[in-house]
């Protein structure tokens, strides 16, 4: 999830349209993000800031697992949205350098991730580059409910929009990107007018309890599978969270 703050101090959340061809969730808003490529756990990629082991043990999985994790979130955000969390190894955070990943060559490296001919470890190192696994926070895991033909394990992260960069619509999965506060997302969603599934609405109402970039970074969040399960509530089919919470089976509707 990328987060900015407004002019005002106001948390923002960058969320993308699906367009309608995909298989999974056509006209659904999504947060960036996207599967992990096997290479996404090679060990040689260049990183600083928390040791993959150290977010093993923040994620719940083994070492190659939570390398892979990080990776896939930053090099997915990179492909879908230009924006990439990364920097040369000697700036520190508040140093950190403005990246123009709008040249002709980095669009080349960022189509060459998208078709696998190129690995993230060697875009980051051919130019000198270390992924910011700092700049990274663990948020939520969600497991699609077990009734469901197609399953998903997803690990949620939030990361502060880079100084300096924008995000651009490149990735060819979304016809439109918004940024919005999170604490609007939910009365979008219940009037149809911003169809999603659960995992992101609840996301949202998550980050609007924080109202600002320093409460997102502030929030306690331990890292257990949500997994709902699917039932029948009064004639209706429902997504029901562990939480109690429950949501109408999510059929995202024409675009608006």
């Amino acid at each position: 999830m990328l987060l900015r703050s407004t002019e005002g101090g106001s948390l923002e959340v960058l969320l993308m349209r699906r367009v309608r061809s995909m298989g999974f969730a056509p006209g659904a808003y999504v947060f960036p993000g996207g599967g992990v490529d096997a290479r996404d756990a090679d060990g040689g990629v260049p990183w600083t800031g928390p040791s993959p082991e150290e977010w093993a043990r923040t994620l719940g999985t083994d070492v190659p697992m939570a390398r892979a994790l990080v990776c896939a979130a930053v090099r997915e955000t990179f492909e879908e949205t230009g924006v990439l969390l990364a920097s040369e190894p000697e700036h520190a955070d508040e140093e950190a350098i403005t990246l123009d990943t709008t040249s002709e060559d980095w669009e080349r490296d960022r189509l060459g991730l998208i078709d696998r001919s190129r690995s993230f470890t060697e875009v980051l190192s051919r130019r000198g580059l270390v992924l910011r696994s700092e700049w990274l926070r663990a948020w939520s895991r969600w497991i699609t409910p077990e009734a469901e033909p197609r399953r998903y394990d997803t690990w949620f992260f939030t990361a502060e929009l880079p100084p300096g960069q924008s995000p651009r619509d490149v990735g060819g999965e979304a016809d439109l990107i918004r940024w919005i506060d999170p604490a609007r997302v939910t009365a979008e969603w219940e009037a149809g007018r911003m169809p999603m599934l659960p995992p992101t609405v609840a996301s949202c109402a998550d980050l609007a309890t924080c109202r600002t970039l320093r409460g997102v970074r502030e929030a306690q969040r331990d890292i257990v599978p949500i997994e709902p399960v699917v039932r029948e509530v009064n004639g209706e089919i429902r997504v029901i969270a562990p939480n109690g919470v429950d949501y109408p089976l999510p059929r995202p509707g024409a675009l608006p």
